[in-house]
């Protein structure tokens, strides 16, 4: 891999990884139109560059992931005495975001061996969870009324977005996408669904990032490894933190048709060229 090979794959990444068009698709696209092998050092760079998204998202919402995490700490006391309707809005929030994260966190840890395998079929898994996102965003946005806030979530919310958060765990899932359209099929506004989606999506990220990162550190090339994994990083991170504005300022006027659009028409090119 080369330095522009990791750039370009960091463009890809930060440009898609909230936007909801799946970025391990577009990533496993970019891998096999550059030449690259779907090698085991392929797929620990996709994952650890996504920590790179990840300071992106920390640069927007560290604050509220900060208070949110004091206030769950705060809140474990009363609920151990059994008074939780005393419970600030900022701790009912970071307890459903820990609720709507165990089952991608057990999906992901149960299935590692299952999720790298399908990286073997790049283009076919690609084509595959396109139409699976076109698909589910279109059905978000047909089938919903979108008029809750978040400060209506439950745990049977939480819980349901969680689960269909488990599907963004395999390749060319759309993490955002999958979980904005389950916050939207639970009647959230899509800026509400947005919003929680980028939050819960930050634990799971850290936690594939760094179980990920046990596994490069035993890599016996990681010294020539460490610079284009560095520069695929950065561009994520400062690309992807232009994404997310982009997108929570798009979503208070416009529906996710023109994603559902995109995604139906990529997976089409993509199966084509994985048939012929």
């Amino acid at each position: 891999m080369t330095l522009l090979h990791s750039f370009l794959l960091g463009l890809l990444q930060g440009l898609t990884e909230f936007i909801p068009v799946s970025s391990t698709a577009h990533l496993l696209i970019g891998q096999r139109l550059l030449g690259l092998p779907a090698d085991e050092a392929m797929f620990s760079f996709l994952v650890i560059v996504q920590l790179g998204t990840l300071v992106s998202l920390f640069a927007l919402y560290g604050k509220d992931l900060w208070e949110i995490a004091r206030a769950v700490f705060a809140s474990i006391k009363p609920i151990l005495k059994r008074d939780s309707g005393t419970l600030s809005a900022d701790a009912r929030l970071g307890w459903h975001i820990l609720l709507a994260t165990i089952p991608a966190l057990l999906a992901g840890y149960l299935l590692k061996d299952a999720v790298e395998a399908l990286f073997r079929q790049p283009l076919l898994e690609a084509a595959i969870r396109l139409f699976a996102a076109a698909l589910l965003l279109s059905l978000a946005e047909w089938l919903t009324k979108k008029s809750r806030r978040l400060d209506s979530m439950t745990w049977l919310d939480a819980l349901v977005i969680g689960l269909f958060q488990v599907i963004a765990v395999f390749p060319g899932a759309s993490r955002s996408g999958t979980t904005i359209s389950a916050g939207m099929l639970r009647g959230f506004d899509r800026p509400s669904a947005a919003r929680f989606a980028f939050l819960m999506s930050a634990p799971v990220m850290l936690a594939a990032g760094g179980y990920e990162m046990l596994d490069v550190l035993k890599m016996p090339n990681l010294g020539s490894f460490l610079l284009p994994l560095a520069v695929g990083f950065v561009t994520a991170a400062v690309v992807g933190w232009l994404a997310i504005k982009w997108l929570l300022a798009y979503l208070g006027k416009h529906s996710l048709y023109v994603f559902a659009a995109y995604c139906a028409a990529l997976g089409l090119i993509v199966l084509a060229f994985h048939v012929f």
